[in-house]
């Protein structure tokens, strides 16, 4: 197992033995802001060396699964009886993507020198937005009560989607010489800073699992079931795409993972009315572990299957 993700392991054992073992706010803060700079900064260096019209129509197409994908959820959590509302918030949520999943797929692969497309930081952007948006289509319709002026200052402003932005464009307005002297971040620094996220990753899924013992086995189910059926999702469109073996497992994990930043802010603001705690719970408490410990070489897997079926 590697290493960052032992972090991960050894902050959720201790949240959930009750230690006093917490992360001063502030560095958690910095660390998320590292992480998410230094992904978008060596995307937008690629982009710079690899842009064309094939890139765009891949872009268009991993837009189209940021809508199928909360379509999917809400047909599931509306099948598990869950109420209109809150099957629409964890919809969006998993029609998102989430950046520390992400993190940890690079140093996966990177570990097991598995190549992948470099661009693929954009593509974490492009999946961010459409699921928000669908998310209060099916909740409400088109509302004359939506605050649409500051909904889409909070997507498009937000700290996840300005950050991994700004790297971008960044990293593809310098290029790979200029931006030398930053290459520590998403290189030899890279896994440390991972590894502190992690840690703090654990010890605030250990408080979300408690939830479990008020939303029972629906909840739980969903969210195993839901990562399964993403990554096979964006597994096969990533083999549509012509992407290699470490982009397919990439695009994959992606579609597995569920967002905890970006949608939870956004919906505060157009669904104060759906339950926060339902989403936490199944997108960190069980989502986000069982991708880092399990899903991700499960994903591997099933490129490599997919690869081998000549698909």
């Amino acid at each position: 197992m590697d290493p960052v993700v032992l972090f991960f392991v050894f902050g959720l054992v201790a949240g959930l033995l009750k230690s006093e073992l917490k992360l001063p706010a502030a560095l958690y803060e910095t660390l998320s802001i590292i992480l998410l700079l230094a992904i978008g900064l060596h995307g937008g260096v690629e982009l710079a060396e690899q842009a064309s019209v094939q890139l765009l129509g891949q872009a268009g197409l991993v837009l189209l699964l940021g809508i199928g994908l909360p379509l999917l959820a809400f047909v599931l959590l509306r099948g598990l009886r869950f109420d209109r509302v809150n099957a629409a918030a964890v919809a969006a949520h998993y029609g998102s993507v989430s950046a520390g999943t992400f993190a940890v797929v690079v140093a996966f692969l990177v570990s097991r020198q598995i190549s992948f497309e470099s661009y693929m930081p954009l593509f974490v952007a492009i999946l961010e937005i459409p699921a928000i948006l669908v998310g209060i289509l099916l909740a409400k319709g088109v509302s004359r009560g939506t605050d649409w002026k500051e909904l889409g200052r909070e997507i498009f402003l937000g700290k996840s989607i300005m950050l991994l932005l700004g790297g971008l464009v960044i990293g593809a307005v310098a290029g790979k010489e200029a931006i030398k002297p930053l290459e520590p971040l998403y290189t030899s620094m890279f896994k440390p800073v991972l590894a502190f996220f992690l840690l703090e990753m654990g010890l605030i899924a250990s408080s979300q699992l408690g939830a479990l013992k008020q939303f029972g086995l629906r909840l739980a189910a969903f969210a195993l079931l839901m990562p399964l059926l993403g990554a096979l999702v964006g597994a096969l469109l990533a083999r549509f795409m012509g992407l290699s073996l470490g982009g397919t497992a990439m695009l994959a994990t992606l579609a597995a993972s569920a967002s905890y930043i970006a949608v939870p802010a956004a919906l505060r603001l157009a669904l104060p009315e759906a339950n926060p705690s339902l989403s936490l719970t199944a997108s960190l408490g069980i989502t986000f572990p069982f991708n880092i410990l399990i899903g991700i070489p499960l994903y591997l897997a099933l490129a490599e299957q997919l690869i081998a079926w000549g698909l």
